[in-house]
């Protein structure tokens, strides 16, 4: 099955998901590990009236988690850090010594996480004012490694890691993972992107988590910089990561934990460091790694089909059953459609 042939099957999906108003526009894009690259936009926002266009940028939400993991391995790379560096080497400050790149980066560091958007009331732990306070002050909901829960507020942790061990901003290392693959897209800039839908539903704020610049889930790129790191990943170029740290990254972290997520359905899966390592009944393919962000934007890497799949879009209540948007009906499609 060509890239092409799959490509023109999760084209349909999203074709028929914009034209249905299920989301409001939609970039989507494949490669493989021959070269081939289809992408194609779609939709008119129906509240801005923006038309989509390949090369437009989008927030990624959650999909940035991957990506500041993969920024943390450069350093471990350049022998600056461990996965097992605690994050007290960055902030002594904080609760416990116990607590390592590993488990902030894999959902079981314990740490005590607040609600993603921006404002006074999310950044609660001993009245903090910014992310880096809030992380600083949080409390411990249970040992780390013993149990799993979904984090946000852990990335924080990864960023302060980052910026001990290299001397640098968190934004200027970022930024040299973008360069390394050409994603010139790939940022903490949020200006142009597309607008977010859905926030009403949850009392949530897109403009506010933007300013905060929030490395677990702040990004925003165009589908070309999502594709270039997935197919560095996917073919073993050692441009973003060795193919040895790649490995690493897929281990799963969580096998056997409790999980203790307020809504486990969201979360079903293993995780490594940074990727979500999917194994739904749903899913066809258990070779994938990657993310999907709130928004639904979405970055899958399949190493049985050598395929890279990008989805960006911008709705964030499209996993709630009235809505009907499932996901793996597209990396089914874009696995293994004809």
């Amino acid at each position: 099955m060509t890239a092409t042939t799959a490509f023109n099957a999760a084209a349909d999906w999203t074709r028929r998901h914009v034209d249905a108003g299920r989301l409001p526009v939609a970039v989507l894009a494949i490669a493989d590990t021959n070269g081939v690259v289809d992408v194609a936009a779609f939709g008119t926002d129906p509240i801005t009236g923006r038309t989509a266009h390949v090369d437009d940028r989008f927030a990624l939400y959650s999909v940035t988690k991957p990506l500041v993991a993969l920024t943390a391995m450069r350093a471990v790379e350049r022998g600056l850090l461990t996965t097992e560096t605690p994050l007290t080497d960055a902030l002594p400050g904080f609760v416990s010594p116990e607590v390592t790149l590993a488990h902030l980066t894999s959902h079981t560091s314990g740490v005590a996480d607040l609600v993603l958007d921006g404002g006074a009331a999310p950044l609660s732990h001993g009245r903090a004012t910014t992310v880096r306070e809030a992380i600083e002050r949080a409390p411990l909901e249970f040992a780390p490694g013993s149990a799993r829960r979904y984090a946000n507020l852990t990335w924080e942790g990864v960023a302060a890691l980052v910026e001990h061990a290299t001397g640098r901003t968190f934004e200027q290392e970022f930024a040299d993972l973008a360069a390394s693959v050409g994603a010139e897209g790939l940022s903490f800039d949020t200006d142009d992107v597309h607008r977010v839908h859905g926030g009403e539903r949850y009392g949530h704020d897109p403009a506010a988590l933007f300013a905060l610049r929030h490395p677990a889930a702040g990004a925003a790129a165009r589908a070309a910089d999502l594709l270039a790191i997935g197919q560095s990943l996917l073919t073993g170029d050692d441009r973003v990561v060795h193919r040895i740290t790649l490995e690493a990254m897929l281990r799963p972290r969580t096998s056997g934990l409790t999980v203790i997520d307020a809504d486990r359905t969201r979360h079903p899966e293993h995780f490594g460091i940074g990727f979500n390592l999917p194994h739904r009944p749903s899913l066809l393919d258990h070779s994938t790694f990657g993310h999907e962000g709130w928004c639904r934007s979405q970055l899958w890497v399949s190493r049985q089909s050598c395929r890279c799949v990008v989805l960006l879009t911008n709705r964030l209540d499209t996993a709630e059953p009235d809505v009907g948007v499932r996901i793996d009906e597209l990396l089914n499609a874009a696995f293994t459609g004809r």
